[in-house]
């Protein structure tokens, strides 16, 4: 399981050279045993928000500091090596050595896609209770056949929820909104269903499209909106929460068979570990960021029963062609409001 708790003592004290039968030294098993390596780690989301603040404050102080500086970790944030398919497809080549995308690889490795399905998830507990379980092992398990990378562990971007450039209270309301989402089938479909014209674009190009007016409105959680200074150019923000959207520590595989296996487990405890307190901060940020946001002249709505209700309507078909094209698509669905209950 990615979730799989592994001891720091054991980590520690095998740290050094072990003398083998005729007094070789065994550098397969040795924090070190490589010499000093650095790990690249590349993600899009801006300095101040969570998922940044996690792996600064955790991933690299614990892999520098429990691989005795064999292993350093330099992070790259807010897109600085490229847009997510940009950094993603350097993680997958090599050229960077882990990066934190969101489900950019569904396309391919379709199970994947399940976690970011509408309407899914009803809070932060059944969300973890599902990814750190034996679905999120499930979910990921053909990623490093395909496209050579290894998960590492599972984190939060959060709740997706609609901003805008007006008020958004019933159906009527979305119908013909310009709406900017990621380039991916799930996100488009969704909102098409919901009568919006969508414009896929990468995040790194929301803020001049939403001031220059080329987009009315772009869906994304609230600490995203925050961060990325977003609700400098918008007015609302629907609490839709249509959505689930995790992210994924992810490393190439070939350089994680390259480290040592006192190396490999320092790396995962790390990513479980930073995963772990992003998942704590976002989902402990929510308030702050409204009352900020809210502070700043943004308008929140919650939708009515009636509105929420005609969402999850509208997002149904989605289900009834996941069902017809998967054939493990209805029991994974099943598994996941089980864990709920």
């Amino acid at each position: 399981m990615l979730r799989k708790w592994l001891s720091y003592g054991m980590v520690v004290s095998m740290v050094g050279l072990v003398a083998c039968g005729e007094g070789e030294e065994s550098a397969s098993s040795e924090v070190g045993g490589e010499g000093e390596q650095t790990i690249k780690v590349a993600h899009y989301f801006a300095q101040d928000h969570p998922q940044n603040v996690a792996l600064n404050e955790k991933f690299k102080p614990l892999v520098e500091e429990n691989s005795n500086g064999s292993l350093t970790v330099e992070i790259y944030p807010d897109s600085q090596l490229g847009a997510e398919e940009e950094f993603y497809a350097g993680v997958q080549s090599g050229t960077t050595e882990m990066g934190v995308p969101g489900m950019i690889m569904q396309d391919e490795v379709e199970k994947i896609a399940v976690a970011e399905w509408p309407f899914l998830f009803e809070d932060y507990d059944h969300v973890q209770n599902v990814l750190n379980g034996e679905i999120g092992d499930e979910l990921t398990e053909d990623l490093e056949d395909i496209h050579g990378v290894k998960a590492l562990s599972w984190s939060a971007n959060g709740f997706r929820m609609l901003s805008s450039n007006q008020t958004i209270e019933s159906m009527e309301d979305l119908n013909g909104l310009r709406v900017r989402t990621p380039n991916i089938p799930n996100y488009i479909e969704l909102w098409e269903r919901m009568g919006t014209t969508v414009s896929p674009l990468p995040i790194d190009e929301i803020f001049t499209s939403l001031e220059q007016g080329v987009v009315d409105a772009q869906e994304n959680p609230v600490a995203s909106v925050r961060a990325s200074g977003w609700y400098e150019v918008q007015s609302d923000i629907l609490e839709s929460r249509h959505m689930f959207s995790p992210n994924m520590y992810v490393i190439n595989a070939q350089f994680y068979d390259g480290l040592s296996e006192e190396e490999q487990q320092i790396v995962e405890e790390a990513a479980i570990e930073s995963a772990e307190y992003q998942f704590e901060l976002m989902e402990n940020s929510y308030e702050e960021d409204k009352e900020y946001l809210e502070s700043e002249g943004v308008n929140f709505t919650n939708p009515s029963e009636e509105f929420q209700e005609q969402m999850i309507d509208a997002a149904e078909p989605m289900y009834e062609d996941f069902y017809a094209e998967f054939d493990w698509a209805e029991d994974i669905v099943q598994r996941i409001e089980e864990e709920a209950e």
